[in-house]
């Protein structure tokens, strides 16, 4: 064999070669993809698996322990977002520029209607207090000196011993120390309204929900010192949207669910504030509820306002059966078992479920 001759039959394995390989791998590649796709796999035709699906006879079940589905009527409820408010709370403020002495409560104290809260500076006070007693035992003696010339006046003119100028001279005089007596009286009536301001008590029974001062300190006019809310006064208070809130009646009992103490109470709407809110459509509903040792003002809950009505079926636990994450139950129709599968919704008491979807009234349920 001439040296041409081999080297063409190299050149013609390598070209086999080169073109085998890829046609090799691509072959390889392609069954993976039909194993993976379950081409090599037996195949069943689409059907009922005898073993489950398939309806069964009703012969040899227990019709004793079958339970036949009645349709129940449940109110529904919408929740709407509310705050705990004390009905009766006030600001404890000043009605006099004077500086505090002392103050005898502090956040969380209870109070009683009549309690001494703050005290402020009186000495002031009592001097104008003082000045205008003495000057009243100064406009007395005038008025009882006046009074007596008078009487004297009056005596004389009957005996004509004085004239009708004297006598009214001494009647005006008489009048005039009157009115003057009446003003001190006045001024001392107002000097002591004024000192009892610089004491403060407390207007109702409550608890001191904050306390803005500290003795020392100058309380201005109109200028919040302390808070109170009487907690026996708590109510509940909610924008309800206006189609529901025109349902509402006063004296109605809704429920009323406290998430903080993990409580649901009743209360009884107490006032419908007439008047919707602009921007929400919205009505304020206030509803009165019974003292509760752990409720604050601010506190969140939740009316749950009437909405209607919906139609739900309770069966009970054991009759419901799973496969994975599904539930499902056995229904006798027309005197063969079948299987339903059913969407569950919240447990009810006596080991009792609701249905949310998957049955209806009068099926009836075995257990095969």
């Amino acid at each position: 064999m001439t040296q041409s001759n081999t080297k063409e039959i190299k050149t013609n394995k390598s070209t086999a070669q080169k073109i085998l390989v890829p046609v090799v791998a691509v072959t390889i590649l392609l069954l993976m993809v039909a194993w993976l796709a379950g081409s090599f796999d037996e195949k069943v035709s689409p059907a009922l698996n005898e073993n489950i699906n398939k309806s069964q006879n009703m012969a040899g079940i227990d019709k004793t322990s079958n339970y036949t589905i009645i349709a129940s009527t449940d109110a529904i409820f919408e929740p709407v977002a509310a705050s705990v408010e004390a009905k009766q709370a006030t600001i404890i403020s000043s009605r006099i520029l004077a500086r505090i002495d002392n103050i005898k409560v502090r956040a969380g104290d209870k109070v009683e209607k009549g309690d001494l809260l703050i005290q402020l500076e009186q000495g002031d006070l009592n001097s104008q207090v003082l000045q205008a007693k003495q000057n009243i035992k100064a406009m007395q003696a005038r008025h009882t000196e006046a009074k007596q010339n008078f009487e004297r006046s009056v005596e004389l003119f009957k005996k004509q011993l004085v004239s009708e100028f004297d006598l009214d001279k001494n009647r005006a005089d008489f009048q005039s120390i009157v009115a003057e007596l009446t003003a001190a009286e006045q001024v001392l009536s107002q000097a002591k309204t004024t000192l009892s301001y610089a004491t403060l008590k407390a207007p109702i029974n409550g608890l001191i929900v904050d306390r803005f001062a500290e003795p020392g300190d100058t309380a201005q006019a109109g200028a919040k010192l302390l808070s109170l809310y009487n907690p026996l006064s708590l109510r509940v208070e909610a924008q309800v949207r206006e189609r529901l809130a025109l349902t509402l009646t006063h004296g109605q009992s809704i429920k009323i669910e406290l998430p903080s103490v993990n409580k649901t109470i009743i209360g009884e709407i107490e006032e419908i504030v007439p008047a919707a809110n602009t921007g929400s459509r919205s009505f304020l509903i206030k509803a009165r509820i019974n003292y509760h040792e752990n409720l604050l003002p601010g506190m969140y809950a939740r009316m749950l306002i009437p909405a209607g009505e919906q139609v739900k079926f309770n069966i009970p636990m054991d009759k419901v059966a799973h496969v994975g994450q599904l539930d499902f139950v056995w229904l006798n129709v027309n005197g063969e078992i079948q299987r339903r599968f059913v969407r569950l919704g919240k447990v009810k008491p006596n080991n009792m479920v609701a249905v949310v979807s998957g049955l209806k009234a009068g099926d009836e349920i075995i257990t095969p």
